[in-house]
């Protein structure tokens, strides 16, 4: 294959795919079992080469001046790469979800009815930084029977390759054929184009980065896609609430990693904790370097903390995604205003309340309009391998078939299937 012959290069990789689909459908668990069991063991011997190429990525990301958050997703530390490869074990003891038949219901005809769950077939994604997701994306299809075609953001292109292999490698031994996850090996741009606009060949695009690339895949894709464009998650801070414990979520879901979708960028608090909670987790912020956007009233409070970075919010914060050491606070009246400036302003990816009080707990979850809805956690484990996915290959704002982070179920549909013993319709 030629890579620089872009519309010719994408027509292979798809028909690859497409054959690759149907091999890895009728394929059975203890093969696809064995791939990821494989994958896992090669990851964890890999790790100097995988050190080396990653290694050229992040030079040039410093060299070409890339913010320190992008650099840190480019990164493949140990810490990484261990837990990819026991996110491929754990994908391997789980159930298997492809061909599970359900709701079986006999009808008065005599037909049974019920439905059996299947692989969707071909997916794209298209994802930026991040090398990581190289491998979760790979298990996941793998599990769930899918082929794949990867298009990772040029920035980690070395990084990817030398995944890549070991994936192929793992598909090998297994027997299963190596297209069945291919990477595309060009930074072209084009490529984007092509695979977004081949249904014949790919049966739904999950885009996995930035707000612009998602939104021009979302707006130019000709097949499905799986996405979420902003991850404005919130904390709430309720009326009754364990102080101690709020401070340790909070810190936790703003400082425990700044540049994930899933991190904390707005802070609303009752006023009735405003000011015991405030003064303290602005000490927290202040301390770790964390900027304050903050309303007048959480402003007041704030202000006598040492060494506090403080900004008047303005309307734009409170639906920006910081992804970076800066929070916007706000004091509100009641449960009722948290809830609908949730709504008003998240992006219905995950949101926290941190309560005592169990009625308005129930309330949050039912009535915030997010794909997780959190009580008494942070929202770091917004997250499929922190769920028991065993990985994730992205998390969805949408409604209609995946929502919150999608893991194999996410990656499967259900079809129909009618069991009789010669019925006829009368």
């Amino acid at each position: 294959m030629n890579p620089a012959d872009i519309p010719r290069y994408m027509a292979q990789l798809g028909a690859a795919a497409r054959a690759a689909a149907s091999v890895m459908a009728a394929s059975s668990t203890a093969a696809r079992n064995q791939a990821l069991r494989a994958l896992a063991r090669r990851l964890r011997a890999a790790g100097d080469p995988l050190a080396r190429a990653n290694a050229l990525d992040l030079d040039a990301a410093r060299a070409a001046g890339l913010d320190a958050p992008l650099v840190d997703r480019l990164k493949l530390t140990p810490a990484v790469i261990a837990t990819v490869a026991e996110g491929c074990e754990q994908l391997a003891a789980m159930p298997d979800p492809v061909g599970e038949i359900s709701g079986v219901k006999r009808r008065p005809s005599g037909i049974a009815v019920g439905q059996m769950r299947v692989p969707l077939g071909v997916f794209g994604m298209v994802y930026e930084s991040r090398p990581n997701v190289t491998i979760e994306a790979a298990s996941l299809a793998i599990k769930s029977g899918n082929a794949a075609i990867l298009r990772g953001g040029s920035e980690a292109l070395h990084s990817n390759l030398a995944l890549w292999a070991l994936v192929q490698a793992a598909l090998v031994d297994a027997d299963l054929p190596a297209d069945a996850v291919q990477l595309v090996q060009t930074t072209d741009r084009a490529a984007v184009g092509q695979l977004i606009t081949m249904p014949q060949y790919v049966d739904v695009i999950i885009p996995r980065g930035g707000k612009g690339l998602i939104a021009r895949i979302s707006a130019e894709a000709r097949v499905p896609v799986i996405k979420h464009l902003d991850g404005n998650c919130h904390v709430y801070v309720d009326a009754e609430v364990d102080l101690e414990q709020a401070l340790a979520v909070t810190d936790n879901a703003k400082t425990q990693k700044y540049s994930p979708c899933n991190a904390a960028e707005s802070l609303l608090v009752h006023r009735a904790q405003a000011a015991a909670f405030l003064p303290r987790i602005g000490a927290v912020f202040a301390a770790k370097g964390v900027q304050m956007r903050s309303c007048p009233a959480s402003r007041a409070l704030l202000g006598a903390v040492a060494g506090a970075d403080l900004a008047d919010a303005t309307e734009a914060d409170w639906s920006e995604e910081y992804l970076a050491p800066v929070i916007s606070i706000k004091v509100v009246g009641s449960l009722d205003e948290a809830i609908a400036h949730i709504n008003r302003y998240g992006s219905h990816h995950t949101d926290a309340i941190l309560t005592t009080n169990h009625p308005n707990a129930m309330r949050f979850l039912r009535e915030v309009d997010s794909g997780s809805v959190m009580v008494n956690a942070s929202t770091r484990f917004a997250d499929g391998f922190e769920y028991g996915l065993g990985a994730e290959i992205g998390i969805s704002t949408d409604k209609f078939h995946a929502r919150g982070p999608v893991g194999l179920e996410g990656l499967t549909s259900l079809k129909w299937v009618v069991l009789g013993q010669g019925e006829v319709r009368t």
